[in-house]
């Protein structure tokens, strides 16, 4: 029987904010890791480069100090295992690189696991489709309940670029902005970007573009908002991936722009 892959933190009752946290772990199941082709030394140095290290932290603390608790919804594994993010077909861009819903690359263009359709069906059903459906069904709750939920999406991302990846010579800044056309309204982004101005400079959608949005309610439901918080991570974090004194000002961005949607 495969372990559940994520988990619900209960926010306020009132809250319509959820925050998505999809690739803060590193945990593996043994069953997937034998797939793996990395040496332990290799894997750790992949998970080290991939894994948006604390930003699980960076939720948690910012739940706690915002006026509203918002929900939380947490990917407890590795984006080596399934990266619930990326769309699990033909749409998705990174198949290009082999870095789709199933990992078949690493960071550096390397083999991760071998091809077999077989496997990568069965790590979708038994982990991409239920965390899916579980964070479907969460925003549809509190959407029954309030008429409104805005998902913000917790990332962070490496000073340097890794060498497989489809967005090279893009700006690095200290935050980037992620939105969608349809789910990211004027009011949220310049919210964000008030927010998120303690940190530092800010772009959007460079490097990374879009927001999460499940697919039930993508391009449906416009009182479904979403945007993506993508922080450099040596805002935060040493090169030793440790904890500086910028992780609290970070957390404050984040719940301020919590508080800031929930006053609207």
């Amino acid at each position: 029987m495969s372990l559940q892959n994520f988990e619900i933190v209960t926010g306020d009752p009132n809250s319509k904010v959820i925050l998505h946290v999809p690739h803060s772990a590193t945990f593996i199941p043994e069953e997937i890791r034998k797939d793996i082709l990395l040496s332990d030394q290799e894997l750790k140095a992949e998970l080290d480069e991939m894994t948006d290290t604390l930003t699980e932290a960076i939720a948690l603390k910012a739940a706690e100090i915002s006026g509203k608790k918002p929900w939380l919804f947490i990917n407890n594994f590795s984006r080596l295992v399934i990266d619930p993010e990326r769309f699990p077909d033909e749409r998705e861009a990174m198949n290009a690189v082999g870095m789709g819903a199933v990992y078949q690359k690493t960071s550096i263009g390397s083999q991760l696991r071998n091809p077999d359709p077989t496997v990568e069906k069965q790590l979708l059903a038994d982990y991409f489709y239920p965390y899916a459906r579980a964070l479907s069904d969460l925003v549809e709750k509190r959407f029954t309940v309030l008429g409104e939920v805005t998902l913000i999406d917790v990332h962070s991302f490496r000073v340097n670029q890794h060498p497989n990846a489809i967005n090279h010579g893009q700006v690095r800044p200290s935050i980037c902005i992620g939105t969608d056309p349809f789910h990211t309204p004027k009011w949220l982004t310049e919210a964000a970007q008030s927010a998120f101005s303690i940190i530092g400079e800010n772009y959007l959608n460079q490097p990374y573009s879009g927001t999460y949005v499940p697919l039930t309610f993508y391009q449906k439901e416009a009182k479904i908002t979403s945007l993506m918080m993508e922080t450099r991570a040596d805002t935060f974090l040493t090169d030793e991936l440790k904890i500086h004194a910028g992780f609290e000002t970070v957390c404050k961005a984040l719940a301020h722009l919590v508080d800031l949607i929930q006053l609207r």
